[in-house]
């Protein structure tokens, strides 16, 4: 072991050590019938003080952006505004949701150009994300963009250019990087819980038809009621078609698939936890083995990564698995796993579990040490490993709530974000790459700190 690793093994067992002592105070607990498992609630640092109202809009009012605004809208000092959406029932709901004195319009440049609005929600389809956050950006808007940041791997550096030049806060909504499971786990790895890491997973799994994407309909859903028209203006022309609109995360020419959606989320709490700049290789596979609907996408899709060693972490493997064809395995899961433990994750706890050194009672390996002049004395038995379990306190909101406090404290403060364009991008690229490995069918190579395709 060396001696970077002996000491962030002894600062976790010391702060170990500490948690334990703190059983007096009534903050952890020692499972009873299991003494090798510690369980200790974590909590928020800091609390949330509203200081000026900012106004916000919502561009894009579908489920995402709705859940977006109403969890917004639960930090003190937000006010909604205005609303946009190409589809009018949306526009409908919005007014008697969030009451008649909502603006409400199609146009997103309205949007902009109103002067009583400080920042914007976008939650539109992914082939408008770029183009809508540059417009924002440029108007003097804050910007909190749902993820992934872009539709495509060429539009990022555009992203960060405008944000740059903006002076702008630009908040990329993969929401559990600011949750407190993820803030745990980033501690305990820098403390060494677990040792150096060597390889990570992640998996997601849905199988309802709405949890696949195949999303209502409205029944007055037509040319007269929607915007067609603008909504494929910077894509491929097409007819009319409702399916396309309400359920684009099936299609290409306006989602980023599987690996969009959700492997985007692993990607940004990894990076967040570990400080890693990303792959620089990235191979995926997969295929359409369930819905078979029409969509353009797979439903089962594998990822594997190499991250390469950086100042922040040593070299280790990534693995992700996605499907909407088996909803029994749960849903969101990121473990890491490190020479003396492994780390299973989630937006609300993180469940540690580390290694025990086991003596062998393997005759021959007796009589190997005995020969080595180190005598092996007593049998031993194996041990399961210990576990330290931390769990969010009871009424924690959760990381979306979180994530858009840090937005709004970073407005009022001009601070940093969590997770600005340059982190958003860095976690899209990874994800867009995923997609286009699968097409192409051959591994792709990424420089993640300059942020380019590489060529083989």
């Amino acid at each position: 072991m060396s001696k970077k690793e002996q000491a962030s093994r002894r600062g976790f067992l010391r702060n170990m050590a500490a948690a334990t002592a703190a059983l007096a105070v009534g903050n952890v607990a020692m499972a009873a019938e299991e003494k090798n498992v510690w369980v200790q609630s974590i909590r928020s640092k800091s609390g949330f003080d509203a200081n000026d109202q900012i106004n916000i809009a919502l561009i894009g009012a579908g489920g995402m952006g709705v859940q977006d605004t109403i969890t917004a809208l639960q930090v003190p000092g937000i006010k909604l505004v205005a609303v946009c959406d190409l589809y009018d029932g949306r526009l409908k709901e919005a007014k008697e949701r969030w009451g008649s004195a909502i603006a409400t319009t199609r146009s997103y440049k309205e949007i902009l150009a109103r002067k009583d609005i400080d920042a914007v929600i976008i939650a539109t389809p992914d082939h408008w994300h770029q183009q809508i956050s540059i417009d924002s950006l440029k108007a003097g808007k804050h910007v909190y963009c749902e993820k992934p940041m872009v539709h495509s791997i060429g539009e990022g550096p555009a992203v960060i250019k405008a944000q740059q030049e903006s002076g702008k806060i630009f908040q990329v909504g993969s929401q559990g990087v600011s949750s407190l499971g993820n803030e745990k786990a980033k501690e305990l790895l820098k403390d060494g819980a677990i040792g150096e890491l060597n390889y990570a997973e992640g998996f997601w799994a849905r199988h309802s038809p709405l949890g696949a994407w195949q999303y209502p309909i409205p029944d007055d859903a037509s040319p007269a009621t929607l915007d067609w028209e603008t909504f494929i203006s910077n894509t491929t022309k097409r007819p009319f078609d409702k399916t396309r609109f309400f359920r684009w995360r099936n299609y290409t020419d306006y989602g980023t698939g599987m690996s969009g959606d959700l492997f985007v989320h692993l990607f940004s709490s990894l990076h967040f936890i570990t400080d890693s700049l990303g792959p620089n290789k990235v191979y995926s596979s997969g295929g359409l083995r369930y819905w078979k609907d029409g969509r353009e996408v797979p439903d089962v899709l594998l990822g594997t990564f190499d991250y390469g060693v950086q100042k922040a972490h040593p070299a280790f493997n990534l693995s992700l698995r996605c499907n909407f064809v088996d909803g029994t395995s749960g849903t969101t899961f990121l473990k890491l796993v490190g020479s003396e433990g492994s780390m299973d994750i989630t937006w609300d706890d993180v469940t540690v579990k580390r290694n025990k050194e086991v003596t062998s009672d393997d005759p021959f390996f007796i009589e190997q040490m005995r020969k080595a002049g180190k005598e092996v004395g007593g049998r031993k038995r194996i041990l399961p490993p210990q576990e330290f379990k931390f769990s969010a306190e009871k009424g924690y909101k959760g990381g979306p709530y979180d994530h858009f406090v840090n937005f709004f404290e970073a407005i009022r403060k001009n601070g940093k974000v969590a997770e600005d364009a340059v982190f958003g991008y860095r976690a899209a690229a990874p994800a867009l790459l995923c997609n286009d490995s699968y097409r192409q069918d051959k591994a792709i190579l990424w420089n993640p700190e300059k942020m380019e395709l590489l060529k083989k």
